[in-house]
């Protein structure tokens, strides 16, 4: 790793609090809510005040301009904006992950790309296209999908296998096909108009085409490999795989917590035919408590996790295999966790539910949209245990 110190550019992240930052933003998120599903876009003057706020900076490096805040900061910042909107909340850990890039790429074009207060990437996640070596850089063409907040985005990426220019595959130093990251402004993109899901409707994670399009060498990097990072800091020790992690537990969190709270003041007014008040049945009391406590202790045993890897991390070499199942094993809890204190809201709330306009019903369909995406699968709790058991000989375990 080429180390390299933060930058004046970046400014003393000390003072950042970006939870802070997203709670004052709280009441306008939500008032645009419907008009981030209807349009899928964030609206203006809300899309300035996340600038403003830096909340699609809190991953980025101060070495270009970032907060490079610790990791439970984040997963509270993200928790508190989904809170009020999951789209928003989606969006930005997704912005946040893309911005984990930085390090990976030449120090010039990072600061290009972020010198802009509204510098925001977005991309697909990586599929069988591969870009062509050629001389000064590759040439790329294809489509990609699943693009969250591309809407909002100043530059977007393509994660692709390189093939050189005798045809061959471009191999890792681990005997693996390289996955590189190629970025272009965002108008290099055309859009493809494909989004329309039950849930996470706001986030526009449309798709994106591009036709033989010139990349240079140097707007492009290989994430895969820790040992290419440019910059230092426990929160880089991290794998990115893990961070993703954390930001959609932390979008999880901050939907179940909301419609806990929703129920709790329904369950406070409401009494079903028949039936006593829901706040006086000695069953929902008992319910929702444990509910409660669910929540509150998947949260805190990832945040638990989360400050006992940053304590035992490196400056440089990224963490160990032990505490990237830690991080894995807790990010996974938390976001089934969540999706199951959802559900119970959902049932228990009766037909109080199922109708637009009330804290559930959005909320419901943008977590079980939530539970469909690669960071939620059960297999996760399989790849943990297989790990636990047998380490990870193939070196894949992320």
């Amino acid at each position: 790793m080429n180390h390299i110190s933060p930058s004046p550019m970046g400014g003393d992240a000390g003072g950042i609090d970006p939870v802070a930052g997203a709670r004052d933003l709280g009441p306008a998120i939500a008032a645009a809510a419907d008009e981030i599903e209807r349009s899928q876009s964030i609206p203006e003057p809300l899309l300035t005040r996340i600038h403003d706020a830096r909340l699609a900076r809190i991953l980025l490096p101060r070495s270009v301009g970032g907060d490079q805040v610790d990791p439970w900061t984040y997963l509270r910042a993200i928790e508190e904006i989904s809170r009020h909107d999951g789209s928003v909340g989606w969006n930005l850990f997704v912005a946040n992950s893309a911005a984990l890039i930085a390090p990976f790429i030449p120090l010039p074009t990072a600061r290009e790309i972020f010198a802009d207060p509204r510098a925001w990437v977005a991309w697909g996640p990586p599929n069988q296209h591969k870009a062509r070596a050629v001389a000064g850089g590759y040439r790329v063409s294809g489509e990609w999908h699943f693009a969250s907040g591309c809407r909002q985005a100043t530059w977007m990426g393509a994660h692709c296998a390189v093939i050189e220019p005798d045809g061959s595959a471009r191999l890792n130093r681990f005997g693996r096909p390289t996955i590189r990251t190629l970025l272009f402004p965002r108008q290099h993109a055309e859009p493809i108009h494909d989004w329309n899901p039950i849930g996470m409707r706001g986030t526009a994670s449309e798709g994106y085409r591009l036709t033989d399009l010139f990349v240079p060498e140097a707007y492009s990097g290989t994430r895969e490999d820790p040992a290419l990072r440019r910059d230092g800091g426990r929160l880089y020790a991290f794998t990115m795989p893990g961070l993703y992690a954390v930001g959609v537990a932390g979008v999880g969190f901050g939907i179940a917590r909301a419609m806990l709270d929703g129920f709790i003041a329904l369950a406070a007014e409401k009494a079903p035919r028949g039936l006593q008040r829901l706040a006086d049945s000695p069953v929902v009391q008992a319910d929702v408590a444990r509910r409660e406590a669910q929540l509150g202790a998947a949260r805190a045993w990832l945040v638990e996790i989360l400050r006992d890897v940053w304590a035992g991390a490196d400056e440089v070499a990224p963490i160990d295999l032990a505490a990237r199942v830690r991080v894995r094993l807790g990010c996974a809890h938390a976001i089934s966790t969540a999706v199951e204190v959802a559900d119970y809201v959902f049932k228990a709330a009766g037909t109080s539910a199922i109708f637009p306009g009330t804290p559930f019903e959005r909320r419901f369909r943008d977590i079980h949209t939530l539970s469909q995406q690669i960071q939620s699968r059960d297999a996760h709790f399989e790849a943990v245990g297989r790990a636990m058991f047998n380490g990870d000989p193939d070196g894949v375990f992320l």
